[in-house]
């Protein structure tokens, strides 16, 4: 099984081109052209300003508070692949973990912040020992998208 998460983040990418869109043409509407006349439903236009950029910087940095990544998962061949970046504004660098079938020892699953930031910790045998992967932040797949993966991760797990 191989997919990925694409459109959620291209998604959560063309919302925010829209938001910069809307945000600025309010300001030049507002301040520089001025066809817009305040009050409008009462509030002024500083409050106006202040309730779409707050809105604004909502949505620009939500990704990167709860984690946001794009993962492209593949279980085919004798390898287990995680490939992921953030997807935040500010993009990451691009990871990899390969696993091999074989040494595969399991994963784990947490859970933060009200079950917003969700990860994946993965695991494998070495002849010293068990190797912990740094997380995988699973926060932006769809519920049908988390369960592919632990169906996927469950078939691979040695049983104890």
């Amino acid at each position: 099984m191989t997919f990925n998460n694409s459109k959620t983040i291209i998604s959560i990418r063309i919302k925010l081109f829209a938001a910069t869109v809307v945000l600025l043409a309010y300001l030049t509407l507002a301040y520089v052209i001025k066809i817009i006349k305040f009050p409008i439903l009462g509030l002024n236009d500083t409050l106006w300003t202040t309730i779409l950029i707050t809105l604004w910087i909502i949505l620009a940095f939500m990704p990167m508070v709860l984690n946001y990544q794009y993962i492209s998962y593949t279980d085919e061949g004798d390898y287990l692949v995680f490939r992921f970046f953030n997807a935040g504004i500010v993009g990451g660098k691009k990871n990899s973990v390969e696993i091999k079938k074989s040494t595969f020892a399991g994963y784990k699953i947490e859970s933060r912040f009200f079950g917003l930031i969700e990860s994946i910790i993965l695991f494998q045998k070495f002849q010293e020992g068990v190797a912990k992967y740094p997380p995988v932040f699973i926060s932006a797949f769809t519920r049908e998208e988390k369960t592919k993966v632990i169906k996927s991760l469950n078939l691979h797990t040695p049983s104890v």
